[in-house]
């Protein structure tokens, strides 16, 4: 019975693959910056098929799909700002490190929870990165 099959499981990276991904800004966020100087995302709430059926047929007008906030704190902030979809997951976290001056250790983990828990709710994207070194002529 297919009923209640278990979703296939990403495949896992190494570390070192992880680390050379690219995050990547999804284009549904709406951005701004508050006068506390943090940023405060506007995402869609991704609601499961059945669940939009229904607020679709429950629903007096046709509303904009529901959405969600999230307001940064000073260093998801930054993080936020060191997204541009060019720079891999370790170079954000290189640059983390130098700039709140915490060891690269704390920083790898501080920053991939942080863009883990955005791609999570659909905020972000992971993009593959280039491998180092393949450039190799024979």
């Amino acid at each position: 019975m297919g009923l209640f099959r278990k979703k296939a499981a990403a495949p896992r990276l190494s570390r070192d693959e992880a680390l050379r991904c690219v995050p990547v800004k999804s284009g549904a966020i709406q951005a701004s910056r508050t006068t506390d100087d943090v940023i405060r995302l506007r995402y869609p709430l991704v609601l499961k098929p059945w669940i939009a059926e229904l607020a679709r047929r429950f629903s007096s007008s046709p509303a904009k799909p529901p959405a969600r906030q999230l307001e940064l704190d000073e260093l998801g902030s930054l993080t936020w700002d060191l997204i541009d979809g060019h720079r891999s997951v370790g170079d954000i976290v290189r640059q983390f490190a130098r700039q709140t001056q915490v060891h690269p250790k704390e920083a790898e983990t501080a920053v991939t929870q942080f863009l883990r828990e955005l791609g999570r709710r659909g905020i972000i994207g992971m993009a593959p990165g280039q491998r180092k070194g393949n450039n190799r002529k024979g």
